[in-house]
């Protein structure tokens, strides 16, 4: 749920990047990071576990400005991959707005990928949302590797519901701003009407 802080005339928005564990979520975020210019971002915060971790940091997009006389603020978080952390995967799923799955395209990681969507989907219920209520964009990564699935049997398998893609490595820079992009429109376009004008 967009978050409207009038003082400030922001609109805060929160994209969580969800998938697997070792899938590329980190990844995606710390690339992004390291590629903003300062003085457009905040802190980038890390939750480690045992195996696994949770970070986010936020940022003022450069091209997109304002939307109805609002300045436009992104949150984006990472969920930790391993299903043993969900209870922390459902907390971060709180008042999202827009979600990147970032799927694994390994052939060996495929029924990890179909029960990370499905942990999704139980996830969101627990806020009374449904997986058709936010916009979502899905994100192939590793595209690099020997070892990967075809677009085709990724789509037939993860894919059923046709949304949006991006093929991406994400340790190389390659699709993650054009997914990042793409959500980011994707959310805005979801919020715009319900906005008021300033």
């Amino acid at each position: 749920m967009a978050n409207l802080n009038y003082a400030k005339k922001e609109l805060n928005l929160k994209i969580v990047y969800y998938g697997t564990s070792l899938g590329g979520k980190t990844t995606n975020l710390r690339s992004i990071y390291a590629k903003l210019a300062f003085d457009r971002k905040g802190q980038m915060m890390s939750l480690a576990t045992d195996l696994d971790q949770t970070i986010f940091f936020d940022f003022l997009p450069v091209e997109v400005g304002e939307i109805k006389g609002w300045k436009l603020r992104y949150h984006l978080y990472t969920v930790p991959g391993q299903v043993y952390y969900n209870a922390s995967r459902r907390l971060v799923l709180r008042n999202v707005d827009g979600l990147v799955f970032v799927v694994d395209s390994q052939q060996e990681r495929l029924e990890e990928n179909i029960e990370s969507m499905y942990n999704l989907r139980d996830n969101l219920k627990a806020y009374n949302l449904n997986l058709q209520d936010i916009p979502m964009i899905l994100q192939y990564n590793k595209r690099d590797l020997p070892n990967i699935m075809a677009i085709k049997e990724l789509e037939a398998q993860v894919n059923t519901e046709g949304y949006q893609y991006f093929e991406s490595v994400a340790i190389r820079h390659i699709g993650i701003f054009e997914t990042l992009k793409k959500i980011c429109q994707l959310t805005i376009m979801a919020q715009a009407d319900a906005l008021p004008s300033v």
